[in-house]
């Protein structure tokens, strides 16, 4: 039975160190097991941010990173140099900076790459990579909007209606950059473990919708949830609204 748990932090900046910490102690833990990892990249202020405080971290080094698989939740759908692309935001934070095995990073396609504009196309090729793979992911990480979204997935889009395919195109979203690539609900709970590590005032309702058990159709991020377990990383603002007071950790 999948687990819910959830971990506050007092803000941003503490929340983004402890769960780089977390990060580097869980993939060590995975590599121990079963030899590789696989974790899922998240974009966003804090997605980001965790990679840059996983770069800083001397334990980042515990890590065996030619034995790691990474993958994206997904990704705007713009040149491969655009400062919009998670992938270039990635590498500038951390990937850039650890020697990874390159065969070993699984980005998705640009705008100007193989597939030219075609993002149907490209959304395609990413599910023959993760089924190439056999992509059950180790660790997935996910952020979310003030309205619920989760990756790429809407409130009531075309996208989180989807139940065949793991990967697919998105069109005319809400925030731009308006063309995207996305995985579906139905790869996300593939993953053994999702953390999603949001933080701010501006996210409260949606965590606290989600928390609450609303329906995945309004909420999407409330469909995330890992095959072994779900950890909602927060700070204080994100929990304001959440009835059940979690204390924050003496450590991360």
């Amino acid at each position: 039975m999948s687990k819910t748990e959830v971990v506050v932090y007092e803000n941003p900046d503490l929340l983004a160190a402890a769960a780089a910490a977390r990060l580097v102690t869980r993939i060590v833990d995975v590599q121990a097991a079963k030899g590789s990892a696989s974790v899922v990249l998240t974009g966003g202020g804090t997605g980001i941010a965790i990679l840059r405080e996983l770069r800083d971290s001397s334990a980042r080094d515990a890590i065996d990173w030619s034995r790691l698989d990474l993958y994206w939740g997904d990704e705007r759908f713009v040149p491969a140099d655009s400062d919009d692309r998670n992938e270039k935001q990635a590498r500038e934070a951390l990937l850039d900076h650890v020697p990874l095995d390159p065969k070993r990073v699984h980005a998705m396609a640009p705008s100007d790459g193989e597939f030219g504009d075609d993002v149907d196309a490209a959304a395609a090729a990413y599910a023959e990579v993760l089924a190439a793979n056999d992509a059950a992911f180790d660790i997935m990480l996910l952020g979310l909007g003030g309205e619920g979204h989760t990756a790429s997935i809407f409130p009531d889009s075309p996208a989180v209606h989807e139940k065949e395919r793991s990967v697919v195109a998105v069109r005319d979203c809400p925030k731009p950059p308006p063309t995207r690539i996305s995985l579906t609900l139905p790869a996300i709970r593939r993953a053994q473990d999702i953390w999603l590590v949001t933080g701010g005032d501006a996210k409260a309702d949606a965590v606290a919708q989600a928390l609450a058990g609303a329906g995945e159709v309004e909420i999407p991020v409330a469909g995330a949830r890992g095959s072994r377990r779900t950890l909602w990383l927060l700070d204080r603002g994100s929990a304001s609204k959440l009835t059940k007071v979690y204390q924050p950790p003496t450590t991360g």
